[in-house]
């Protein structure tokens, strides 16, 4: 019995992995009949935005680290929001714990 659950268990999971993946597999692939983009066309574009990042020495990439909306901001701002949940539910259970020692 356990046999038949580890080996069910097996092809779910196998399952799930492929359709998982078979989407990301799929946008790898160039197509040039469906009006996608080519590969010539994608390194057409690189080679404007080298041309862009060339023209304008020192401005960095782009990516804005401390702003809310950059990298550091909105990890502080999301660690803020789940830290606040997290102390929320140790006050929660340390009084819900204090109740039950009354109780007793």
């Amino acid at each position: 019995m356990v046999e038949h659950k580890t080996l069910l268990s097996g092809i779910v999971f196998a399952f799930i992995m492929a359709t998982t993946f078979v989407p990301l597999a799929a946008a790898q692939t160039y197509g040039s009949s469906t009006g996608q983009m080519t590969l010539e066309d994608t390194l057409k574009i690189a080679r404007e935005k080298i041309k862009i990042v060339q023209q304008h020495p020192g401005e960095g990439s782009g990516t804005p680290y401390l702003s809310a909306n950059g990298v550091i901001g909105a990890s502080i701002i999301s660690g803020a929001v789940f830290g606040g949940i997290f102390v929320v539910f140790v006050v929660r259970a340390k009084r819900v714990e204090a109740s039950l020692a009354k109780m007793r």
